[in-house]
């Protein structure tokens, strides 16, 4: 089984060498440090401060709960309060992670060895067979398999419980798998192909919207995480609610231009990636007319909010808000 990078770090880690093992930039380490308290805690006289390997295995479990989805400030609380010591699963990640709702999933023990399921390959304790298959069929690069039980969840329960309950616990199962071995972001890149293209075909299955008003769902101008846009637009048509797409990387200037030819009800701008979007920068948006309600979604937002600017803290929340914005 891999081993965890903190069970081998040495002593005495730079800021450089830390953002290398954890996929960051140093500025995050430093932010993280100036405002959780996540900082090097060895120090020598006459040297500059060093990461020790509890430190770096803090902040392994600070970024795998913000990659999970949870705010930074609670995910900072979580990594400082020695959480990262408690049962985990296999694969070294965390015992405990939060939904997009806010709530815990209560993750059991591993399974007995020789059960049956994706659990095998993917870190899934206590799963349920339908996030066992899917993590299976991901495994197997069976992308027609991932599609079909996303299609067969969202037939069932709807899209926010197929998100909840099953996507978004596979992903980050295959994720976790990934940092802790190295290998199979093969199939991360096949797994949210087949979910974008379950999400896109239930989005452009709506035929006649509530409203005419334009709703707008961007990512950040240096976002690529466009899966969780495409969740909402198609929670969205679930509603009746009409969204239009328009994807990743999206310049600022691009975004004001979107909303000044639309004149959109609600805009909602994803930002995953931590310390990656500045919430100042959209203060223009709420002046134009008429005036659009402003949602901004994921971790990566720092800094104050503006006036006019609100926070989403889950999917249910983002629909129920731009449903209410449109009249739904």
């Amino acid at each position: 089984m891999p081993q965890s990078s903190t069970s081998a770090a040495p002593l005495g880690l730079t800021v450089a060498a830390v953002a290398r093992q954890l996929g960051v930039a140093p500025a995050t380490l430093r932010t993280w440090d100036r405002r959780y308290g996540l900082g090097p805690s060895e120090h020598a006289s006459g040297a500059h401060r060093r990461y020790t390997a509890a430190d770096l295995a803090r902040l392994e479990h600070m970024r795998r709960l913000v990659i999970a989805g949870v705010p930074p400030a609670d995910a900072a609380r979580e990594a400082n309060s020695g959480a990262v010591a408690s049962e985990s699963s296999p694969s070294g990640s965390p015992a405990n992670l939060l939904r997009p709702d806010g709530a815990r999933w209560n993750r059991a023990r591993p399974a007995p060895e020789g059960r049956a399921g994706g659990g095998r390959v993917v870190a899934l304790p206590g799963a349920t067979p339908a996030v066992r298959g899917l993590a299976r069929a991901a495994v197997s690069l069976d992308g027609h398999a991932c599609s079909g039980i996303v299609d067969d969840s969202i037939a069932r329960h709807g899209v926010i419980w197929t998100w909840d309950h099953l996507i978004v616990p596979v992903l980050i199962g295959v994720g976790e798998r990934w940092e802790n071995s190295g290998s199979g972001i093969e199939i991360e890149h096949l797994l949210s192909a087949s979910i974008g293209a379950s999400l896109s075909a239930t989005a452009r299955s709506l035929q006649e919207p509530v409203s005419s008003r334009a709703v707008l769902l961007a990512c950040a101008a240096e976002e690529l995480h466009v899966l969780p846009l495409m969740a909402t637009a198609a929670a969205l048509a679930e509603e009746g609610v009409s969204a239009r797409l328009l994807g990743d990387r999206l310049p600022l200037s691009a975004l004001e231009e979107a909303v000044r030819r639309t004149g959109p009800a609600a805009v909602l701008v994803w930002a995953q990636l931590p310390g990656s979007a500045a919430a100042a920068d959209l203060a223009r948006l709420p002046n134009y007319r008429p005036t659009p309600t402003i949602l901004i979604g994921g971790p990566g937002w720092f800094g104050d909010l503006p006036s006019g600017v609100s926070r989403v803290s889950s999917l249910q929340d983002a629909v129920e808000r731009i449903a209410h914005s449109v009249g739904a």
